[in-house]
């Protein structure tokens, strides 16, 4: 007798190839219209579901996961960052969760090495003249802004994403300084020509540009508080592309306003998709909509793992990209 399909409940539109796939493997119920699930919806969806497939922006706390049904066993989350779920009550009810690592690394540090140009060059301000129709013609001292060649990068959090960015940042001229919860190889340092600073706050403190590339955890929330932001000078810029939690965005803002520190380049915010108003009104932000990873070839790349995930866990077996509490 052939083995009964798992019923898998899919909260978002995924690329058209993966859910072919799935609606090919699996009983696959699907997000036809895209329209974001309220915890209500979640909520019928885990009493249903034997296995959920959020994404980053679902909420999926102890409550969430007091409401589950019985049959509900694998959460596999598409996307890397895991901070939505509440991994221990997840344990707890004999959920497991997986996530999609390592297929998202290179697109994200070729968004942050991009904002990272955009930045001191101005790149946004200056497309924003050209498309208002103000702009006269080159002159001499027409939008001035900063090199990067031979400025020093502080990376927070040398995991993948991390080295990755730091292997574009030294082809730039950038000098490569890091803060880790551990050191890395000394082979990664050594290709990397980077120097690891124990102390987070003595490395702000000599930065020229900080780039975020740590996951948000208990222990990362408000890493980047108002009295750490305090330590970066006032030509510091700073880039975040791992998520907005990391950061005091009030006390950001602040200083971006009253010009304390030169600018910041944020993929992602605090409160999203809320942004703070003030923010919006700045010359010396660049802005953009949660999409460092958003490549054709990395969301299909994530839908696979999703499947390999879930087929895996179906036949029984322990998936490759099941999360531990520790991991985070």
């Amino acid at each position: 007798m052939p083995q009964k399909k798992p019923l898998v409940i899919v909260t978002r539109r995924l690329p058209d190839v993966i859910e072919t796939r799935m609606m090919e493997l699996f009983d696959c119920r699907l997000n036809l219209d895209d329209r974001p699930m309220s915890q209500a919806d979640l909520v019928a969806a885990m009493k249903e579901a034997d296995v959920l497939v959020p994404t980053v922006t679902d909420r999926i706390d102890a409550g969430t996961l007091s409401q589950a049904g019985e049959n509900l066993r694998l959460i596999a989350s598409f996307g890397t960052g895991v901070d939505h779920i509440d991994l221990k009550s997840a344990r707890q009810r004999g959920i497991s969760v997986t996530n999609t690592p390592g297929v998202l690394t290179e697109d994200t540090a070729d968004m942050t090495m991009a904002l990272m140009l955009a930045l001191p060059r101005r790149l946004t301000e200056g497309e924003r003249l050209v498309r208002s129709g103000e702009w006269t013609g080159w002159s001499p001292t027409g939008m001035l802004g900063h090199r990067i060649w031979g400025k020093r990068l502080g990376i927070i959090g040398m995991g993948r994403i991390g080295q990755a960015v730091a292997r574009r940042a030294k082809g730039f001229g950038l000098s490569i300084h890091y803060h880790n919860r551990r050191r890395v190889h000394p082979d990664i340092e050594a290709e990397l020509e980077a120097t690891y600073w124990e102390s987070l706050d003595q490395m702000l403190s000599r930065m020229d540009i900080i780039s975020v590339n740590c996951p948000h955890t208990p222990a990362t929330f408000h890493l980047l508080s108002a009295r750490r932001l305090k330590l970066l000078h006032e030509n510091a810029c700073i880039v975040n592309t791992s998520r907005g939690e990391v950061i005091d965005e009030n006390a950001l803002t602040r200083m971006l306003t009253s010009k304390e520190i030169a600018g910041a380049a944020l993929d992602v915010f605090e409160h999203e998709p809320a942004v703070n108003p003030k923010l919006l009104k700045l010359d010396n932000v660049v802005l953009l909509p949660h999409m460092g990873s958003a490549t054709i070839e990395g969301r299909i790349a994530m839908g696979e793992k999703v499947i390999i995930n879930i087929k895996t866990f179906a036949d029984g077996h322990t998936p490759p990209d099941r999360v531990l509490e520790a991991m985070f």
